[in-house]
């Protein structure tokens, strides 16, 4: 339905993630959020979308510059201005801070949560917020909340919807970002509020909130990690990879740095302990202590098998260490390293030790990043094993650790703006 058609109600959960389209069809981002400003005893106008235009990019789309809401499209004038977009003072992003919101009923009926909003069109390119669909908060008989009835109301029927709630929870949003990859969550969460950031790395289930605080810079990660509950901030560092995990408590006040170490399980303590003691820049600081290990006898379909975990980074799952017993790091001697792509080609029952390529050394720990680099790149490697004097593996060291190593500590804040200026100035020098 055209935008010139007055009375068109659009709910805005599922316009999130609809295709945005200029005028000959091209899709040139999708919709992320929708922008609204707020006027005492008026009401709240629509004034644009966030769009998403590729991988951590999001610019603003003034509704000037929007002909048509379809079902599955909005359609543009072809004018996208790529700028990042930056959210000012005045205005509120619907889903991102209007949705989980606790309200109270002008009618005395208590409170409800906002769990989706309607934008209605009164003139051609004029939108308002006009609806909220809220669920009723029903207290049980010790005092628990719990889910009420759903109904429809007009913004007007409920007073809150801008006070920010500390407790307010996330769980509308969260559906919403079910399909994200993690560094595309964590650039959300980036963009929030402090309050939402938190309200939404607790409503994340543990192992969801490990990748994306890996995924985070270093200050959102230990503002969220030192909001959360000890125990809970525990849980999420025994899953998260031993190096990433190592990397954040690192950046914590020591006191506090302790007390989650001695929350954590053992196992998982310790590995972050040894990597605290490495230098930094080093091979030892980069590695992670949980590469795939295997022994000699094993065969190409346990190989296989390892690498098909859910859980293991994709780089990590080019190549197996082949070790002597001890299998966990520190292990017994370290032998060489099976290619996945060599493990394909050989029947499934082949032992790994017959196919094992001893040619590529390890290197210690105190090796220097720019010689790990410089292996990585002079071999076609996303691992590199790390030994100590003995040959004990003691992890392996990843490509995009190496990257994000290298990269300025703000590489995550990048626009495409600003990185293509990098690679001119890279290219002239």
């Amino acid at each position: 339905m055209n935008v010139g058609t007055s009375g068109r109600r659009v709910f805005i959960a599922r316009l999130a993630g609809t295709g945005v389209f200029d005028p000959l069809g091209e899709k040139v981002g999708k919709i992320h959020d929708v922008v609204a400003t707020f006027r005492p005893g008026a009401a709240a106008n629509v004034i644009g979308f966030v769009v998403e235009v590729g991988p951590r990019r999001r610019v603003f789309l003034p509704l000037g510059r929007v002909t048509a809401i379809k079902s599955g499209a909005v359609i543009t004038t072809g004018l996208l201005n790529m700028r990042r977009f930056t959210q000012r003072p005045l205005e509120t992003l619907v889903l991102s801070q209007l949705f989980d919101r606790v309200v109270t009923m002008n009618d005395g009926s208590g409170e409800a949560t906002v769990i989706d909003v309607a934008m209605e069109q009164r003139r051609p390119r004029d939108w308002v917020l006009s609806k909220l669909h809220v669920q009723r908060v029903r207290l049980s008989s010790l005092g628990f909340q719990r889910k009420g009835e759903t109904l429809t109301v007009d913004v007007s029927a409920v007073s809150g919807l801008l006070t920010v709630d500390v407790t307010q929870g996330a769980s509308t949003l969260i559906l919403q970002t079910e399909a994200m990859k993690p560094a595309d969550l964590a650039d959300l969460i980036h963009d929030l509020p402090e309050d939402r950031q938190l309200a939404v790395a607790k409503a994340l289930p543990d192992d969801r909130l490990a990748d994306v605080l890996e995924e985070l810079g270093d200050d959102d990660r230990v503002s969220i990690v030192s909001r959360l509950d000890a125990t809970r901030a525990a849980d999420v560092l025994d899953v998260m990879q031993p190096d990433d995990a190592a990397d954040l408590v690192g950046e914590l006040p020591v006191e506090q740095a302790q007390s989650l170490l001695a929350l954590m399980e053992p196992e998982e303590a310790e590995d972050v302990r040894r990597l605290l003691t490495y230098e930094k820049s080093t091979a030892g600081a980069l590695m992670t202590t949980e590469p795939v290990i295997l022994g000699p006898d094993d065969t190409v379909a346990q190989m296989l098998a390892a690498v098909r975990r859910e859980d293991l980074p994709a780089s990590l799952a080019t190549i197996a260490c082949i070790v002597r017993p001890p299998m966990e790091t520190p292990t017994g001697r370290y032998l060489g390293m099976v290619h996945i792509q060599r493990a394909l080609r050989e029947p499934p029952q082949t032992q790994l030790g017959t196919i094992v390529d001893s040619d590529i050394e390890a290197v210690p720990p105190s090796v220097h990043v720019a010689t790990v680099t410089r292996l990585l790149a002079t071999y076609n490697l996303t691992v590199l094993p790390v030994t100590d004097e003995d040959g004990h593996l003691l992890g392996a060291v990843s490509v995009d650790d190496v990257l994000d190593e290298l990269l300025p500590e703000d590489w995550r804040d990048y626009d495409d703006e600003v990185t293509d200026r990098l690679m001119a100035r890279s290219i002239d020098g």
